[in-house]
């Protein structure tokens, strides 16, 4: 699924105890099915309230096509039961709730994944940012630390929003970091309280920094995402600066290998690691691709948002030297993939795409 030579990690993941708090979200449940593949013992935390089931029953995230969202998750939970994947619902902000969950399965990893995963959203609505991403972090490691634990690996989800205006060609992990807004800055804040932890009780960390992911039952209004809906219900692709703007877009299964390389890899321990494709593409090459499938899709330019910065490629030399990562899915057969994917999907459910 993820390349041949994964096969050099499966005996540290194979009987593995993982637990992947917020699992349930685009990251998280493309993550669990892969690591159940390997064997490991994979468990999922998650509310089911951000970017999630239970967020779409008043539609909160003012999502532009809910029911469509709703078949997503759906999709996903389904994906979850029949690999009898252990999904519990629970609200990690509930400290002694999750404390008494941990307790029970025992992991010996943590995968955080809880959070408010958009900027804009986090800047119109900081409070509940800080209460869903913060909270639920601190809750987490405290467990994780706790004399009764046997968590070996704690791997924390940051982002390459951390780095905000990227200064040169590339971004690379040790860069001095400057973010822009409120999503960025408690990503680097929350990257410093994981590494207090270990400071303080030698607790084995983790930090990934994606950039740009796209891909399969994605509901977080990534611009991946986005253009393609856009596409398929009729409306404009729009785009800053003509699409000029360069991202490093990511498919999900180069973001999974790099994280499976990570688990029980002492190379990879109090370590952070950009793992993206590892070379940035513009706007308007994607929305080319788009435009191949959708060829009366139309272009429409506006005003960049000046809180989101100007990003590029990320470095990842140090992830290939340390953990073997290897990147396969450029951005033309990554994304012509979750085109594909995403067709069969409307072609399976016609009545969520009645304004075709």
């Amino acid at each position: 699924m993820y390349g041949e030579d994964i096969m050099i990690n499966t005996h540290k993941i194979k009987g593995k105890r993982i637990v992947i708090i917020g699992g349930a979200g685009f990251i998280g449940h493309n993550l669990a099915l892969h690591l159940k593949s390997l064997e490991a013992e994979v468990s999922i935390i998650d509310g089911m309230q951000v970017n999630n089931f239970l967020s779409l029953v008043d539609n909160t995230d003012n999502l532009p096509h809910p029911d469509l969202s709703n078949a997503m998750i759906m999709e996903r939970i389904q994906l979850l039961k029949n690999k009898k994947i252990n999904l519990k619902v629970q609200d990690a902000r509930d400290y002694h709730a999750l404390s008494r969950l941990l307790t029970d399965i025992d992991p010996q990893v943590i995968i955080h994944l809880s959070a408010v995963s958009h900027a804009n959203r986090s800047n119109k609505d900081p409070y509940s940012t800080f209460d869903h991403s913060f909270h639920t972090l601190e809750n987490a490691l405290d467990c994780a630390r706790s004399s009764s634990s046997n968590v070996e690996q704690f791997i924390f989800f940051s982002s390459s929003m951390v780095y905000g205006n990227f200064k040169g060609d590339q971004a690379h992990e040790n860069d001095h970091c400057e973010p822009m807004g409120i999503y960025g800055a408690l990503k680097y804040g929350a990257e410093k309280i994981v590494i207090a932890y270990n400071q303080v009780f030698d607790l084995p960390y983790t930090i990934i920094r994606p950039s740009a992911l796209y891909g399969e039952r994605c509901i977080s209004r990534r611009v991946g995402q986005i253009f393609i809906e856009n596409a398929l219900f009729g409306n404009d692709i729009v785009m800053s600066d003509n699409g000029s703007e360069a991202l490093d877009f990511t498919y999900i299964k180069d973001l999974v290998d790099g994280i499976t390389r990570c688990i029980g890899n002492k190379n990879a321990f109090n370590q952070i690691f950009n793992l993206t494709y590892g070379s940035a593409c513009s706007v308007a090459e994607m929305a080319e691709i788009v435009q191949q499938h959708f060829p009366k899709v139309n272009l429409r330019n506006v005003n960049r948002d000046k809180l989101m910065p100007k990003r590029g490629t990320l470095n990842v030399d140090k992830a290939r030297d340390l953990i073997g990562y290897n990147p396969s899915w450029p951005l033309k057969k990554g994304y012509q993939k979750y085109i594909e994917w995403y067709m069969k999907f409307a072609d399976s459910k016609p009545e969520l795409f009645n304004k075709n």
